[in-house]
């Protein structure tokens, strides 16, 4: 049986990893930032979020799902400032993986990303499932994703480029 996966990894070899100043952990701390660019009729899909959600089993609903939207909404009406917060009062470097449709639609959050110095990073333009996306609008939504974080956040890039 082929298989292209790989399911040995460096097997009974140990492989030794050295941090900058012989740490023992490494860490990175990110943040999803996605709500709004979720399937929602209201982006003009038709029908809501499914397969990216706590509620396991949801269903299509071809009007709005009020479960789902509030779900999304939570994370910028509230859980986005809660994390915010705790790394902003302990200096902490966060890096915020950003939904170009989602980041679009909150110029709130994107200023206080800008003011804290947190990385962005794009997450792809929708939060959808590519699976099934074909290549042609897989790369327009790179594209837009990146040129909406450029637009946004691109003074913010250049002051990242000289350090």
């Amino acid at each position: 049986m082929s298989n292209p996966r790989n399911f040995i990894g460096y097997g009974k070899n140990d492989y030794k990893v050295t941090w900058p100043n012989n740490a023992k952990l490494a860490l990175q701390f990110v943040l999803n930032y996605e709500e709004g660019g979720e399937n929602c009729v209201l982006n003009g899909d038709k029908h809501s979020e499914t397969f990216l959600s706590e509620i396991i089993g949801a269903k299509a609903i071809k009007d709005r799902h009020m479960n789902m939207e509030s779900i999304y909404e939570y994370g910028s009406r509230r859980g986005f400032w809660r994390i915010y917060n705790k790394f902003v009062e302990r200096k902490l470097p966060l890096t915020i993986f950003g939904v170009g449709l989602a980041l679009q639609q909150n110029n709130e959050i994107c200023s206080a990303i800008k003011e804290s110095n947190f990385e962005i990073v794009s997450h792809g333009y929708r939060w959808i499932d590519y699976q099934f996306v074909d290549e042609t609008t897989e790369k327009e939504h790179i594209l837009k994703s990146y040129n909406i974080i450029k637009e946004i956040f691109g003074k913010y890039y250049d002051k990242l480029k000289q350090r």
